[in-house]
């Protein structure tokens, strides 16, 4: 009787480990699915060919996953549209001309009345 149940046990904690190790290797594609990821193939496939090089690529499928959002892009996006930045930009050639205008204006060398050079020789 006791044969049967160490069996019985064996045999169930070898799918547990079986069925454990697909579901812990299909979290990225899983996380990709729920992100709307446009690799989200190539991550599934990638999480299977994982198990068979000893859960190296793992880390970085998970990695891969996780860097995309549907609302943000790949993370470079800061959220405004083209135009804004266009408007911020053509802002800040407008400070920055007027700053240079102010830096020349400052480095002008004062004019001094009465000696005004009119380029004769002496």
């Amino acid at each position: 009787m006791l044969d049967y149940f160490a069996l019985g046990l064996l045999i169930f904690v070898g799918l547990v480990l079986f069925y454990g190790m697909i579901v812990i290797h299909d979290i990225p594609c899983e996380i990709a699915k729920h992100r709307n990821h446009p690799h989200q193939d190539a991550i599934h496939a990638a999480g299977w060919v994982s198990m068979f090089t000893l859960h190296a690529l793992w880390p970085f499928l998970w990695i891969w996953a996780m860097l995309y959002r549907e609302e943000r892009g790949w993370g470079f996006d800061d959220g405004k549209s083209p135009q804004s930045h266009a408007v911020s930009l053509e802002q800040q050639i407008a400070e920055l001309q007027q700053r240079i205008e102010r830096l020349e204006r400052a480095a002008e060398p004062p004019l001094v009345s009465g000696t005004v050079d009119s380029g004769e020789g002496v």
